[in-house]
């Protein structure tokens, strides 16, 4: 993401084209979540994650050394591909490790890959600042991220794949309580994905604060998700995950009230960092939950949160759009209040798995 800029100069293209462009990578998340929901439960959940991260390691250095357009739109489609796909096996085995360890440890796992976008961000800008073309930074990014694959992939825990006399039809997967969990993730994903597009918008250009605040905005709302991740299983083991949950979910409400109900630079930049620590957690103490189902494996039962969040951050961007043209965009945030409350009534109805 660091090096989009140099990425679409080496192409030749403007910014309006990278921008139809990108949506490739999009294609690439449908086909990786039809994929994962046919093969996951049928194949071993270690070896269809170090596929996925093998997929996402190879193709990074060719995307970013692409200087046509096929090339790129190959290599976005990929992408999306390697990276959706290993969500969903990656989630399951966090699942298996949490419940050796009988304690919460998912929101420090996703904390791990809060911890990574930054690393990459700031590496990507370092490689950006001493002209280092972004092929040659991936190809070594890759390298280095390959040789600990393959060092430590084989410690990951392993698992039987099921058998096909035992399988079901994928439809039996789909049950009320994982569809309910899918629902709270959709909800939480838009959350997350409307504040991530908006929040630098709604400061720099409704407030008239500037580019810098709005970064800065945008930047708080970031390091506000790593800190919940770092500091969600803790308070998962005193609240409960349910408890947790549903004080994440009235947090964002909370968080969205103050930045929009009063607008001012410093009550935008404080709702946004309530939003960034209340959506912090959502999702994976949905994957958690989903991983703990009865009679349904926890790769099957992840998978459905997958296709339930995978929309909510898709259309996040486009409907907050759509909604300012009508509203104000101080108006359209008010989505995420609204969808912060809907998913913490949504909670009322979690079932609590015996081991959760």
């Amino acid at each position: 993401m660091a090096r989009i800029p140099a990425i679409r100069d080496q192409v030749g293209v403007d910014t309006a084209c990278w921008g139809l462009l990108s949506s490739s990578s999009a294609a690439g998340d449908l086909v990786a979540i039809v994929l994962i929901t046919v093969l996951i439960g049928r194949v071993s959940t270690r070896l269809l994650a170090l596929a996925a991260a093998s997929v996402v390691l190879v193709n990074a250095p060719v995307l970013a050394g692409a200087s046509s357009v096929p090339a790129v739109v190959l290599g976005l489609t990929v992408w999306g591909v390697g990276a959706t796909f290993l969500a969903t096996p990656v989630n399951a085995l966090a699942v298996a490790v949490e419940r050796a360890h009988g304690r919460p440890l998912m929101s420090g796992f996703h904390a791990c890959y809060s911890v990574g976008v930054l690393a990459g961000g700031t590496l990507g800008t370092l490689a950006a600042a001493a002209d280092i073309a972004p092929g040659v930074q991936m190809a070594g990014s890759s390298g280095v991220l390959g040789a600990l694959l393959l060092l430590l992939g084989a410690r990951l825990p392993q698992d039987a794949a099921v058998q096909k006399e035992q399988r079901q039809p994928l439809r039996n997967r789909f049950t009320p309580q994982l569809v309910l969990l899918a629902g709270i993730a959709f909800l939480g994903s838009f959350v997350e994905g409307a504040a991530s597009q908006w929040s630098s918008v709604y400061t720099a250009d409704y407030l008239d604060e500037g580019a810098a605040l709005g970064a800065a905005t945008y930047t708080s709302f970031s390091v506000a998700i790593l800190a919940g991740r770092l500091l969600g299983d803790r308070f998962t083991a005193r609240l409960g995950r349910r408890g947790f949950l549903r004080v994440s979910l009235l947090t964002v409400a909370a968080g969205g009230t103050v930045a929009v109900v009063h607008p001012g630079v410093w009550l935008a930049v404080s709702g946004f960092v309530l939003v960034g620590l209340g959506i912090a957690c959502v999702l994976p103490a949905a994957i958690a939950l989903a991983g703990r189902q009865p009679d349904v494996p926890a790769g099957e039962g992840v998978s459905v949160i997958t296709i339930g969040q995978w929309p909510g951050f898709l259309l996040a961007g486009p409907a907050v759009g759509l909604l300012a043209g009508a509203a104000g965009l101080r108006g359209a945030l008010a989505a995420l209040i609204v969808s912060g409350v809907c998913a913490a009534v949504l909670v009322r109805w979690v079932a609590m798995p015996g081991d959760a």
